[in-house]
């Protein structure tokens, strides 16, 4: 049974608009979600779910425990197909540790198949240098996952995990942004960061794989994300139903959910948001069942695409519906506007997820 109480998502909706005016992070949510429990692994089915409910409640609360819930995900990824190599990121999670992804870098446009952070090789471990870029959970995390090449070594990827009181972090205070405020997605430097030899994760090569390492994160990574912008979908067409129950037309008398317009345009936007949820929850199940897919990252890559295209156009629908109010400042629904167009800067990009889908359908360019 899910841990997001009615009361508890209308505390968290309720402090929204402020931390979104004043660009803070969610600290309170944080504290109430820690004590619920929402830290702790579960099922992606389950995490996909909640993660839905709690962003049409507060969208960038949802954003940014996702990170933290993305790597407690591929602990279980890997766990599920007999890999304990991630083990202990289960057990953190579970203490309440607060896991954060430092893998996004300026200029990378390859993600996760290479990296501008360089690695040297020290004394019983590896140090880190460069940039990381949306850092989510910068103002509290306590686990940061993180990857470089190694010197030496081009070819070589190296995955580790920082905490917090390791010398040679740098949290800038840089996140001022159009939505998501509440993230504080700051920028990380690493400045020669130390990660001991039993927190290395992986040892990868450049370029893509399907380690399943790699595949952990990319289906909780994706899955999450698309759930997330499902959940702005769902609040912002509860809104517009709402706004045309409330709005009379001085011409008609009636209101606008007796305006076929109106009408027609609210079920265009549930056609179309109908279709996130067996697409979600299918791919999340057969991640948590070990299904075998040889098409994975084609259906991951796509489900995101969908569900973050899909939000935006809902979103659109509901603002055209609630008229001139939804564009003040105060409205609940210029935040969600504002919030949903996050959702096109999470890789993968549509570019990539083209290319994606081009290649599993004609093969690899020559």
């Amino acid at each position: 049974m899910s841990v997001l109480t009615p009361d508890l998502l209308a505390r968290i909706r309720e402090r929204a608009p402020g931390y979104d005016r004043d660009n803070a992070f969610f600290t309170e949510d944080l504290d109430e979600l820690r004590a619920a429990g929402y830290l702790a692994p579960r099922s992606l089915l389950e995490t996909a779910r909640d993660q839905r409910l709690l962003a049409a409640h507060a969208p960038a609360t949802a954003l940014g425990i996702n990170m933290h819930l993305v790597w407690v995900g591929v602990a279980r990824v890997l766990h599920d197909r007999g890999d304990t190599s991630l083990d202990g990121v289960l057990r953190d999670a579970e203490a309440g540790e607060l896991y954060a992804f430092g893998n996004s870098e300026p200029g990378n446009d390859l993600v996760l198949w290479d990296s501008l952070t360089r690695v040297d090789t020290v004394e019983g471990g590896y140090a880190f240098t460069g940039t990381k870029i949306f850092t989510s959970l910068a103002p509290a995390w306590t686990r940061l996952g993180v990857f470089g090449k190694l010197a030496g070594d081009p070819d070589q990827l190296i995955h580790g995990f920082l905490t917090r009181d390791d010398a040679g972090i740098e949290t800038l205070d840089d996140w001022d942004t159009l939505g998501m405020r509440a993230t504080q997605s700051n920028s990380t430097r690493l400045h020669g960061a130390v990660i001991p030899e039993e927190r290395i994760s992986r040892r990868l090569p450049v370029g893509p794989n399907a380690d399943p390492f790699v595949f952990g994160i990319f289906a909780n990574f994706l899955l999450l994300i698309g759930s997330v912008y499902a959940g702005i979908a769902d609040r912002a067409l509860e809104l517009g139903v709402e706004a045309a129950h409330r709005r009379t037309s001085l011409k008609t008398g009636l209101t606008s959910a007796a305006d076929p317009d109106i009408r027609w345009r609210l079920a265009d936007a549930a056609l179309a948001l109908d279709a996130l949820r067996p697409e979600l929850e299918t791919l999340a199940a057969d991640v948590d069942g070990v299904v075998a897919r040889p098409d994975w990252f084609r259906q991951l890559t796509g489900a995101k695409h969908r569900a973050t295209e899909t939000a935006r156009r809902v979103v659109d629908q509901a603002m055209r519906v609630a008229g001139g109010g939804g564009y003040r400042t105060s409205s609940e629904l210029a935040r969600l506007q504002r919030d949903v167009l996050a959702g096109i800067y999470h890789p993968s990009d549509t570019e990539s997820v083209h290319a994606t889908v081009a290649t599993d359908l004609l093969g690899p360019l020559p």
